[in-house]
């Protein structure tokens, strides 16, 4: 009988919007670890996800769900979205932590430190970045890794001009062709592909991705995912997910 739950708890805190993280984090948690969330308002369901809407996000009363999310005792908490910290900066990530690490007793990831620890963990200094962001968001993204003392040297802005729903609604093929697109100049001098959103459907192209180019793919979920066992003290094996949880 496999076990589904009772190893331990994740607990994670997702923008109301939001249609992937869940399953993603089901789906690469491990036997027996448990992932519980709670919602998270602040912005505009019907506006464009920019560079305001996430500020605002970021900087939204967030007592009711943790409070909420309390309830179920987590051993980690996840703050579950990457561009609600990234336009405000590696100082704001670093205090959003520790304020719920503060509420909750519980040791705090950010999406955006998980990306930060995917890298160090990876050697990784010279990336190419892709999301479904606005360029504004993109351009507070890579300063967000520069003060980290990693490079950006090739990426992709998509196409259109996506709202919440549609960031949610790219496809793995989508996002590979959004990967590629980021790699197409420059993928022998790359150490890592990053794919930044905890929204966006990267999870399921990472092994591909990785096949396909030859270097460590991080994306925003898989990145919290291997944070969270690292916290926990558990084995990241998770076959079929990219390096960083092999």
């Amino acid at each position: 009988m496999r076990s589904t739950r009772g190893r331990a708890r994740i607990g994670a805190l997702v923008p109301f919007t939001n249609t992937n993280l869940e399953p993603d984090l089901a789906l690469l948690a491990p036997a027996g670890v448990s992932v519980h969330v709670a919602r998270l308002g602040g912005y505009d369901a019907e506006e464009i996800p920019d560079t305001e809407q996430m500020a605002g996000l970021g900087a939204a009363d967030m007592d009711e769900p943790l409070r909420l999310l309390a309830g179920v005792r987590p051993d980690v908490v996840l703050y579950g979205c990457t561009s609600a910290t990234l336009a405000h900066g590696t100082a704001f990530d670093r205090e959003l932590a520790a304020k719920v690490e503060r509420a909750m007793g519980a040791p705090t990831v950010t999406a955006a430190g998980a990306l930060v620890a995917a890298l160090d963990r990876l050697s990784a200094r010279r990336i190419a970045f892709a999301s479904p962001y606005v360029e504004a968001l993109n351009d507070a993204a890579i300063a967000f890794l520069a003060d980290q003392s990693i490079t950006t040297i090739a990426r992709a802005d998509i196409d259109a001009t996506l709202d919440n729903e549609g960031q949610g609604a790219l496809t793995p093929a989508e996002v590979m062709e959004l990967a590629r697109k980021a790699c197409a100049a420059a993928y022998r001098q790359l150490d890592a592909l990053v794919l930044s959103c905890t929204d966006m459907r990267s999870v399921e192209a990472i092994d591909d991705l990785e096949r396909e180019l030859g270097i460590p793919v991080v994306s925003s979920n898989q990145a919290l995912m291997r944070s969270a066992l690292d916290v926990l003290g558990l084995p990241p094996h998770c076959p079929g997910f990219g390096q960083l949880l092999a």
